[in-house]
């Protein structure tokens, strides 16, 4: 059931015209998907995750991405693989729960309104995890939604 929760689509990072990145995320990760140029051997491709910064690029020039994080992340928990031709970055996310509106400090936020659905899809994901027996996947909720990081009610099986 918590699958139906999972992302339904990727968000874009768009720059100047150019799709730099795709997102998503979960209670606990923020994954980033890069579409690698082609003819640049995988070897020579690069990601160094650090608490609040994301550096991705190749060997022998300046980096792709170079960019403080919206918020803080558990490097020990953050990888990097190359997937046919896309880099994928999982960052582990400091604080679970936390939506987050960009990946990068400053840019690329989401609309208000794609901010809401991300705070809401996020909110029924933790009532899932909370509440395994019950199947939220087609609750909704009216009005603002709380931080699902602050929700600290929930709801009762009995």
């Amino acid at each position: 059931m918590a699958e139906k929760l999972a992302p339904e689509k990727r968000h874009s990072f768009v720059h100047n015209g150019q799709k730099v990145f795709e997102w998503d995320q979960t209670l606990e990760e923020l994954n980033i998907y890069i579409t690698l140029p082609e003819n640049v051997p995988k070897k020579l491709f690069y990601c160094k995750v650090e608490s609040k910064h994301l550096e991705v690029g190749i060997k022998g020039n300046p980096p792709y991405l170079n960019h403080d994080l919206m918020n803080p992340v558990k490097t020990d928990c953050s990888f990097w693989t190359l997937e046919d031709d896309i880099l994928h970055v999982t960052l582990q996310k400091r604080d679970k729960g936390q939506t987050w509106s960009s990946p990068i400090l400053g840019q690329g936020q989401l609309d208000p309104y794609a901010s809401d659905l991300e705070q809401k899809r996020l909110m029924l994901q933790r009532f899932q995890e909370e509440n395994p027996g019950f199947d939220f996947s087609q609750a909704q909720f009216s009005g603002n939604c709380p931080d699902p990081k602050t929700f600290m009610g929930g709801i009762s099986s009995t």
